[in-house]
């Protein structure tokens, strides 16, 4: 199975679909991942010009920044993980393929939870800028 072809043929059987879903999956995961790099330097310029209060500003833009960190870590592990699946086409049985199904369900698991947490820091802004906002009218 070959990871580079990721077109679903009707002579393609559930693993090899599996996997193709996955390695598509993969890819919008890293591309999400990049996108999230880049709208974390967004934010932490707007928060360092945007929020006012001091220990605000600091606790907000802290976690920005430990943000930026962990996508970085979680950005370099799916790509990682995205070259180690180059040995997919080398699966010869089913326990071979659970164990590469397995490890794509850790890692949509981490990514998931990565997401969440980047949305909770992201809206803790954006609520802390609006309250700012609300109180200068």
């Amino acid at each position: 199975m070959s990871t580079n072809n990721t077109e679903i043929y009707n002579h393609d059987d559930d693993i090899e679909v599996t996997h193709k879903i996955n390695t598509i999956e993969l890819e919008n995961w890293i591309k999400h991942v990049t996108y999230i790099e880049k709208e974390l330097n967004n934010l932490i310029g707007l928060c360092k010009q945007q929020v006012s209060e001091t220990d605000a500003k600091d606790s907000i833009l802290e976690r920005f920044v430990e943000k930026k960190a962990e996508n970085e870590e979680l950005k370099m592990a799916l790509e990682k993980y995205a070259l180690s699946r180059v040995n997919l086409k080398e699966c010869e049985d089913m326990a071979c393929d659970m164990v590469y199904i397995s490890e794509h369900e850790s890692y949509r698991l981490r990514y998931l939870v990565h997401l969440d947490n980047y949305r909770t820091v992201k809206d803790d802004f954006f609520s802390k800028v609006q309250g700012e906002t609300e109180a200068e009218k």
